[in-house]
């Protein structure tokens, strides 16, 4: 696991300048803020973020007239989610981070999907359960829930790897955030639309989990920047392949 560098008193919440950006589905995500302006841009992903992640960086700093050595700390989402997207991002911030000495925050993707899905849908919630399911291709889910109080998120457990089928219904008061009930229709349980929201790990979400962070420590070198593996499977078989189509087409209605 990473290590802290340890407290930066020297910086307030509001006060960061951070770049942060996510690779880790197929939407490119980079968001830039001096703390007190954000420039933003969202994009396809996937294969193209290698290309095109630098380019959008360069071009946010021209925009907000920021050096990138002049910021603060980087952030990128460090998973899980896309094997090369989660690697595209890591390189990109040991790079940067390396030519300019500065910290880099490793967040994960399925925290930046709970803030992007209380900003959107609950913002003046003083409590909230809710439940995040991304997409891990494969015919799985990444699944972690979460609690927010006090302005503060918690995780309440560990981020696992399940079948549509097999994830456990939810009480009436989770709200459901993620990318996934589309791709399952018809595998998932049954809950109320309302309880389930749209929701990627965007780069805007990192600037608002990052400042408390970094503030507390979370930072650490370039070299200590990783990703986070929780498969460790990139592709399936053919007879896997086989029954995950089956699977699909039984949970299809005619």
């Amino acid at each position: 696991m990473p290590v802290p560098q340890g407290p930066r008193p020297d910086l307030t919440v509001n006060s960061m300048k951070l770049l942060a950006f996510d690779t880790s589905t197929e939407i490119l995500s980079v968001a830039l803020t001096d703390g007190n302006h954000v420039w933003q841009h969202s994009g396809p992903g996937g294969a193209q973020a290698s290309r095109t992640l630098i380019p959008t960086i360069l071009d946010l700093l021209a925009q907000a007239g920021l050096r990138l050595d002049g910021l603060d700390a980087l952030v990128f989402g460090r998973g899980p989610g896309s094997f090369t997207g989660l690697r595209t991002a890591c390189s990109v911030a040991q790079g940067l981070a390396l030519g300019t000495k500065l910290p880099v925050l490793p967040l994960d993707t399925l925290l930046a999907v709970a803030e992007e899905a209380r900003f959107q849908y609950q913002p003046g919630a003083d409590a909230l359960q809710l439940t995040t399911l991304l997409d891990a291709r494969m015919d799985e889910m990444y699944v972690q829930r979460f609690a927010w109080a006090a302005g503060a998120w918690a995780a309440l457990d560990t981020c696992t790897l399940r079948r549509p089928e097999a994830l456990v219904p939810c009480t009436a008061d989770t709200l459901l955030a993620g990318n996934v009930f589309k791709v399952y229709a018809g595998r998932l349980p049954a809950w109320p639309a309302a309880q389930c929201v749209e929701a990627l790990p965007t780069a805007s979400a990192m600037l608002r989990l990052a400042p408390a962070l970094l503030a507390a420590g979370h930072g650490v070198d370039a070299a200590q920047a990783l990703p986070l593996y929780v498969r460790d499977k990139v592709a399936l078989t053919t007879e896997e392949r086989a029954r995950v189509k089956a699977r699909a087409a039984l949970a299809t209605p005619p």
